[in-house]
């Protein structure tokens, strides 16, 4: 059963978030911090949710639990990993291409714009705490489908800062671990993440949810992720060309042979 009333309030939540996110970047004069409150997003409409609606069974519990170490885990890596560092590089070229007035820009462009974005990915949320079947198998896969994607998401991240925190790497390209299965397995866990919120959705009937993986899914590899960072990323970093042509972008797969013999990547 879909709630419109407690979607339409979720929705109202995250414009609110978005414009005190909005005001606390003007002070800070950064808009990168709209990455560490990205995921802070959902656990706010997800309580926005809980709130507005008449009961929550187990499958909501589950995935309330689930959400909000999804959550933690990504917004405290991403604070950490930028406290001290300035705005990113990727947000101070959008600052410059948006100026002047930028900061009353940002508004719509940036904070608004990923408000819509987090209530839209958002839908298999309500599905879920809206409905009223009991837990299957297919909420037991879903289960393990998202527990695998904030792992190895994890597991990403920590073999990235592994590697950035030698000197001697400084320049290189990753492609130990898990990157040497995938370009972005960070955000191959996030696809896993959602995907699998969308499979517990389905189980308590929310099918129709379907365009919340869809969306994430374009934003990891045609928009705000995978395309974005590899824009200009080979002429920053030449050897990257190499990792292109020997790894996939986003799927874990085996590894291509290399075109260049003897020359590390």
């Amino acid at each position: 059963m879909f709630d419109l009333n407690a979607y339409l309030l979720g929705g109202y939540a995250l414009l609110l978030s978005a414009c005190l996110i909005w005001l606390l970047s003007v002070i800070k004069k950064d808009v990168s911090i709209v990455d560490s409150f990205w995921a802070v997003m959902f656990v706010v409409v997800f309580v926005v949710y809980f709130i507005n609606v008449s009961e929550m069974g187990s499958r909501g519990l589950v995935a309330g639990v689930l959400l909000l170490a999804w959550a933690t885990r990504l917004s405290g890596y991403i604070t950490w990993r930028n406290w001290g560092e300035g705005e990113d590089r990727r947000y101070q070229d959008i600052r410059r291409k948006y100026s002047p007035h930028f900061w009353l820009k940002s508004l719509f462009i940036i904070f608004i714009f990923q408000g819509i974005l987090a209530w839209i990915v958002s839908m298999p949320l309500i599905a879920i705490i809206t409905g009223s079947t009991a837990i299957t198998s297919l909420d037991h896969i879903a289960i393990l489908v998202i527990g695998f994607g904030i792992i190895y998401e994890s597991i990403a991240d920590w073999q990235l800062h592994k590697f950035k925190s030698q000197p001697s790497n400084h320049g290189k390209v990753m492609d130990k671990g898990v990157w040497r299965f995938s370009r972005h397995p960070n955000y191959f866990g996030e696809f896993c993440v959602w995907w699998g919120f969308y499979l517990m959705a389905v189980a308590s009937g929310g099918w129709w949810s379907i365009i919340s993986p869809l969306v994430m899914s374009f934003l990891l590899m045609r928009f705000s992720g995978v395309a974005l960072l590899e824009s200009d990323i080979v002429t920053r970093r030449p050897k990257y060309a190499e990792y292109i042509r020997s790894t996939n972008a986003f799927f874990p797969g085996l590894r291509r042979q290399a075109f260049t013999k003897g020359e590390s990547i």
